[in-house]
């Protein structure tokens, strides 16, 4: 079937380059050499013409010349003229009487009764008193025969007559005939074969696209199109082969999350169903209860947020979510963050800095959206350290830009992730929990603030997250300060939760 296909394909352009790009230019000439045979025809018969008829006048002259004798000589000297003709091997000059008799001849031979006198009828009627005309002999020779009426005062002779073979004509006109119809082939063949050998050149590599494009949409991305030449087909090879393996990689980074959230999922339900079965059994000891119900409650917040999350990233797709637009005060929201995970630094036994400025301008954003891109960098700046790191969290003006610099130096990222740390799904690290997606919604929302996100780090030494949001002045000279609801494709990540339970799903990772 796929052969099938492939040959339906391949037939089709060489029936659309046939069609369209040789049939016209055969078309084309095919009707310039029509036209060529054409003007060479008329072209060599007027010539013919031209010719007999400079022959007839040197006759009709010489008979004129003559009319002055008595009218006996005159008739013998016209018949001596025409049986003495010097060029009676290239044309028959014929005598016609008054009553269209063909009287003599300069081949001596009296033409058949049945030969075609149009040209003499003719030239009686024509006020020049010439006609010629061109037709065949019984024998099948074309000839040309040309009529010049004379008609001396007691006269017995009309008119004269010419005959001239068009054979040397006609052979000379099939011989350009031949020529020209031998280039317009030559012409037709050169194309058809260089114009076949381009489209195989083409038809070949589309196939070979064609094919690996089938495995592509089956799930098979490790196949690579082979690159034969530097043009506009190998161009489209490297975009086709570049796709696939951003594909592989989005593939494999999909596998990768979906195996990440199975098992965040697995271990909030894991723990409420064993401390069900727990409460149920040791319902009389109140210590006991209240601790299970508090794990549950806290297993059922946590495993809530990820469904949320989830939804979330179904809601990006088509575009729903939104932000709610407000002059907001940008110090509050990271101070707030910062008392949150002071309390999980500490049982960790990580040092958590914060220095804090005095003031900062306001800025204009979604303080909720703003506060969830704090408490995704800082925690995973404390995700990703060990006992005795330390992160810091800074913020000051520069430039009339608000600056937030968060920074630990717990395990950093290689080299070789550092560029995909921000891309959807991606996890350097699966030793330690979280969806992957938390970077990449964080970069949405700044982006979506008009400000930047810039991660740099080095594996082994830590990792710098430095934020930057435009102050609220700039922003209202392009806004002017008005609330809106802004739509932008976002995710949210895990809202904050209390000091207990966050420092008690750490323990559990």
């Amino acid at each position: 079937m796929k052969k099938t296909h492939h040959n339906i394909a391949r037939r089709s352009i060489t029936r659309h380059w046939l069609t369209n790009s040789l049939g016209a230019v055969t078309a084309v000439l095919l009707i310039i050499e029509v036209l060529l045979i054409f003007l060479m025809r008329n072209y060599y018969y007027s010539s013919a013409r031209q010719y007999l008829t400079s022959r007839m006048k040197i006759v009709t002259t010489a008979i004129m010349n003559t009319s002055g004798e008595e009218q006996t000589n005159y008739n013998s000297q016209i018949r001596s003229i025409v049986e003495s003709y010097e060029d009676k091997d290239k044309i028959e000059l014929m005598a016609i009487k008054t009553n269209g008799e063909v009287d003599v001849t300069s081949s001596g031979f009296s033409p058949s009764g049945k030969d075609n006198m149009q040209d003499y009828i003719d030239a009686k009627k024509s006020e020049t008193g010439t006609a010629s005309q061109i037709y065949e002999l019984e024998t099948g020779e074309k000839v040309l025969a040309l009529t010049s009426v004379i008609s001396p005062k007691g006269s017995e002779y009309e008119a004269v007559r010419m005959l001239s073979s068009m054979k040397n004509v006609d052979n000379q006109l099939i011989m350009l005939t031949v020529i020209m119809t031998g280039v317009v082939l030559a012409i037709i063949l050169l194309m058809l074969f260089s114009g076949l050998f381009f489209i195989k050149s083409i038809v070949i590599p589309i196939r070979n696209v064609n094919d690996v494009a089938r495995k592509f949409a089956t799930g098979d991305f490790r196949e690579r199109i082979e690159k034969q030449r530097d043009d506009e087909l190998g161009e489209l090879c490297d975009s086709i082969n570049y796709m696939a393996q951003e594909l592989s990689n989005t593939e494999q980074m999909k596998n990768e999350f979906i195996s990440s959230v199975s098992h965040e999922l697995r271990t909030p339900l894991t723990a409420i169903k064993g401390w069900t079965e727990t409460v149920t059994v040791m319902y009389e000891d109140e210590e006991t209860f209240k601790k299970g119900m508090r794990v549950i409650t806290s297993e059922t917040e946590r495993l809530s947020q990820m469904v949320e999350e989830l939804l979330d990233f179904s809601r990006i797709q088509d575009n729903r979510l939104t932000l709610i637009m407000d002059t907001i005060d940008i110090l509050a929201e990271l101070t707030e963050t910062v008392l949150i995970y002071q309390e999980r630094a500490r049982a960790l036994g990580i040092k958590l800095d914060y220095y804090e400025p005095e003031m900062l301008s306001f800025v204009y954003g979604d303080k909720n959206r703003l506060r969830q891109v704090f408490i995704n960098i800082v925690d995973n700046a404390i995700k990703y350290s060990d006992k005795g790191d330390t992160v810091s969290v800074e913020a000051y003006e520069e430039d009339g830009e608000i600056c937030i610099s968060i920074s630990d130096t717990g395990i950093g990222i290689s080299k070789e992730d550092l560029p995909k740390i921000k891309t959807k799904f991606f996890k350097a690290n699966h030793t330690r929990r979280g969806s992957g997606i938390g970077l990449a919604v964080a970069d949405e929302i700044i982006q979506r603030h008009g400000g930047t996100l810039d991660i740099d780090s080095e594996q082994g030494v830590g990792t710098t997250v430095m934020i930057t949001l435009p102050c609220i002045e700039q922003k209202t000279k392009s806004d002017n300060g008005n609330n809106s609801t802004v739509n932008v494709e976002l995710i949210s990540t895990d809202p904050p939760k209390d000091q207990e339970d966050l420092a008690a799903d750490e323990q559990k990772d």
